[in-house]
């Protein structure tokens, strides 16, 4: 069976604390009618500090969509191979033994993709398939593991490469004033993170099964207003509550593999800030101890997409919690509302076992 190998997390050198984000918000802002809530809710989040890709100064100005895009291409080649290579050696696999490269980013545009550069660059096989993912957002990380998982499952003995590059400070719309783009500016960071999915081998987790589900008729609650100025984050006040309704579409997938979803040995999820973490935790009946590698990404790095599952995996394999037979699961949640989800367990090299 496919298993999930160990990820690699590179965050920028540039840091911004959670005081210098609100001393910079209530400058930047002063006089929106929104801003006070705003700095409570940043408050709250419960992060630390961010890792972005220019100083602040440069990052609170906007020199135009066309020069923000450069950067994110500047900065996504500049950053991304020494995250791949050191994916690479935790699989104990050369850029020549990949058979496919899954790209996900929310936060630039790049044609053709990014898959194109590293393939010519970073020694990858010229019949290496490209898989490029821009518009899941924050639940971009579990579907590639997800779709990473189909792939090895169709190609038996393949191996993918899931790369994650988010970019959000450049995102930044110095003219938005609205709750949710003023939350997302005091929560969102940067990093790249990437990790390899082998068909066979690996210490790792072994992906059992994998589901998605879209909660219907809210694809307007959490999305990008595309304009000349770039994107605009756009965030519904009904997105917090959205755990209630998933709770369950996360306990069946393991309720039909014969677990409970409530007694595993280990969670790796992204849902987006701390009111969704403690929410998911009464929903699913746990202790919201259980997500502590998620709560960790969260305090450190702030919200970093589609990357955060990633993150989160690799403090699991740090822990070195992940003994053979653990039973656990993944879950990203993104725009739709979409969420991915997939059961697992630990596996030791050669002895299959199984992931969620």
């Amino acid at each position: 069976m496919p298993r999930l190998c160990k990820p690699a997390m590179n965050a920028p050198e540039h840091v911004i604390t959670v005081e210098e984000t609100l001393e910079f918000a209530a400058r930047a802002h002063a006089g929106k009618p929104q801003l006070g809530l705003a700095l409570r809710l940043i408050r709250n989040t419960g992060v630390k500090k961010r890792h972005i890709v220019q100083p602040i100064e440069k990052t609170l100005h906007h020199p135009g969509l066309e020069e923000r895009n450069r950067i994110y291409e500047v900065e996504s080649k500049k950053r991304t191979p020494r995250v791949i290579e050191e994916a690479l050696a935790h699989a104990e696999l050369k850029a020549r033994d990949i058979d496919a490269i899954i790209y996900v980013s929310c936060t630039g545009f790049l044609m053709p993709s990014l898959t194109a550069w590293l393939i010519n660059h970073m020694g990858f096989r010229s019949d290496t398939r490209q898989i490029p993912i821009a518009q899941l957002g924050c639940a971009a990380g579990g579907a590639a593991i997800n779709r990473a998982h189909d792939f090895c499952m169709a190609h038996p003995a393949s191996n993918v490469l899931i790369v994650s590059c988010e970019l959000c400070s450049p995102c930044y719309q110095p003219d938005a004033d609205d709750i949710g783009s003023l939350l997302s500016d005091g929560l969102c960071g940067d990093a790249v993170a990437a990790a390899v999915v082998r068909g066979e081998g690996c210490v790792g987790i072994e992906l059992e099964r994998n589901a998605s589900y879209l909660i219907p008729g809210t694809e307007e609650w959490f999305s990008y207003a595309v304009k000349d100025t770039g994107f605009h984050f756009q965030l519904d006040r009904r997105v917090p509550g959205t755990m209630e309704p998933l709770a369950p579409v996360l306990r069946e997938p393991a309720k039909d593999h014969s677990w409970d979803v409530g007694k595993l040995d280990f969670y790796i999820v992204h849902a987006g800030g701390p009111r969704i973490l403690d929410d998911l935790a009464r929903f699913l009946e746990v202790d919201r101890e259980v997500f502590r590698h998620s709560w960790s990404t969260l305090h450190e790095f702030g919200n970093i997409a589609s990357a955060v599952v990633l993150e989160a995996a690799r403090g699991l394999f740090e822990e070195d919690a992940l003994a053979p037979g653990a039973t656990g699961l993944s879950a990203g949640v993104g725009p739709g509302i979409t969420a991915e989800r997939a059961l697992g367990s630990g596996a030791a090299e050669g002895v299959p076992q199984t992931f969620a």
